[in-house]
């Protein structure tokens, strides 16, 4: 584990408007901590009849696991949950555009939105670098938002990177 802890602050918000940058806020929250842990800091909540049912941060490292994602792990926790595979009343939110493995698994799970901060022009496949939810023969389409509190999300794995960069201690994604 580092020994330098996240320098930033959990966001705390009021539940009494459950909105966008409400549930976003928690995902950063879980990025933060992610960054803890000494994990690339992604945080990533399900949503459910405007509950959060299942939430997670990136655990690859920890878990020694590739496909260990916060969307992933919230994904599966959800339909854990909720006893079924089909998520389509559900809403994901999480820190940074999905990469092509949690993209494919948003339309798998049938998903019915997906919220994101940053966008990732180099991996992101919900409108970044590709927009796998747009394919044209695909039977299922979420609904996808970006740049909800994306400065925040931006800035944090920006630092932890620039961190982890200065400490020799390569870490990829």
């Amino acid at each position: 584990m580092t020994t330098n802890s996240c320098p930033y602050e959990k966001i705390y918000p009021s539940a009494l408007e459950k909105n966008a940058e409400y549930f976003m806020a928690h995902a950063y929250n879980l990025a933060i901590d992610a960054w803890n842990a000494d994990e690339v800091p992604i945080g990533a909540v399900l949503v459910y009849e405007e509950e959060i049912i299942s939430s997670a941060f990136n655990q690859t490292r920890m878990q020694t696991d590739p496909t260990a994602h916060a969307e992933m792990i919230a994904i599966t926790m959800g339909a854990k949950k909720l006893g079924d595979w089909r998520l389509n009343n559900c809403s994901l939110y999480v820190t940074k555009e999905p990469c092509p493995m949690c993209s494919g698994a948003t339309i798998a799970s049938r998903i019915g939105k997906v919220f994101f901060g940053l966008e990732d022009p180099k991996m992101g496949c919900l409108g970044g670098a590709a927009s796998l939810h747009l394919l044209e023969k695909s039977n299922h389409k979420p609904s996808v938002t970006g740049g909800i509190l994306s400065e925040l999300s931006t800035k944090i794995l920006q630092d932890f990177f620039k961190l982890h960069r200065r400490m020799d201690q390569p870490i990829s994604q």
